[in-house]
């Protein structure tokens, strides 16, 4: 599939739907949104999902005004805030599902961080350590978080900051490091596999972003039980509930991200408190289980009000 205006791959999604007998044709990128809609219409067959998983404007671009118009029978947002956007860009509320995004918690029940992986990061015992993993793009803040350091190096002059992960602002990033004059307190790891480990270091995992569609990573540290600030961005104060399961601070105000974690490195007994209920809030609410129950709600749903004769079920 070579983009989004690929004639030979919609005819051969549309040739694959007509084989398999497909009633549901469900949608997860920006390029499959185009693809699978035309290749339904094509095989005049199924009815037609499109996920939403950022709260970026869809009315900016031409084209997304176009796709979200038409051709698409329901449309699943990953967060309530999602839907907000949605509907403020015209889409009609009644056509959005929201069915939150979910994690295989048990991928965190029994992590430990070897000795091995503390020498290799050059971790001292008992060295607070605050983490944020994600991709290195704009739009996850990474710039307010390391703006805060210098604050929070104040009172905790050992503080390791570990940024987990890569992307496209690495040089940029590594850049205004050396400019707030903190390379001995950051660690940019790069792009890692072993991100359950890496969470049983952290003392406090951070996400700074300032849009936000829900964010798995916080999940993660969640159902790791390490405590989280998160900022008010898109659906994240649905996920983090404040003074509850962690803490919320304003976006792009990097005062507010250092008051929040130098609270949690200062109170243990409360960071706990706050991971104990984000563990059992994700169990509850955004595990795989959860959201497969969800999206099957939304097939049915459909096959029942949209397709002749109703196959739900």
């Amino acid at each position: 599939m070579r983009g989004e205006a690929d004639l030979a791959a919609m005819c051969k999604l549309a040739r694959l739907i007509r084989s398999r007998g497909c009633d549901v044709i469900h949608m997860h990128t920006s390029h499959a949104h185009t693809l699978g809609c035309f290749a339904s219409l094509f095989a005049r067959r199924g009815v037609r999902v499109v996920s939403r998983r950022v709260d970026f404007s869809i009315i900016k671009n031409p084209v997304s005004r176009l796709k979200y118009r038409w051709g698409v029978d329901k449309y699943v947002a990953i967060s309530d805030a999602i839907k907000a956007v949605m509907v403020t860009d015209g889409v009609a509320a009644e056509r959005i599902s929201v069915v939150h995004s979910g994690i295989d918690i048990s991928r965190f029940d029994s992590t430990e961080a070897d000795a091995q992986l503390r020498n290799e990061l050059q971790l001292q015992a008992g060295q607070p350590v605050i983490g944020n993993v994600a991709h290195l793009a704009d739009h996850k803040g990474h710039r307010y978080l390391l703006e805060a350091v210098p604050e929070i190096i104040k009172e905790f002059p050992d503080a390791k900051f570990m940024i987990v992960g890569d992307g496209e602002l690495r040089a940029d990033l590594e850049r205004q490091v050396a400019r707030l004059g903190i390379e001995g307190s950051v660690v940019f790891t790069g792009f890692r596999r072993d991100v359950p480990a890496l969470l049983s270091l952290f003392d406090v995992f951070v996400m700074a972003s300032r849009m936000e569609g829900l964010c798995t990573s916080v999940m993660d540290a969640m159902a790791a039980r390490v405590p989280v600030v998160v900022t008010d961005a898109g659906g994240l104060p649905e996920l983090v509930r404040n003074e509850v399961s962690g803490l919320v601070v304003p976006a792009k105000e990097p005062a507010a991200l250092a008051l929040a974690i130098a609270r949690l490195l200062r109170n243990r007994e409360e960071a706990a408190r706050f991971a104990a209920v984000a563990r059992g809030t994700v169990g509850e609410k955004y595990s795989v289980d959860v959201m497969v129950e969800g999206n099957i709600r939304v097939y049915d749903d459909l096959l029942k009000n949209v397709l002749p004769g109703g196959q739900g079920g």
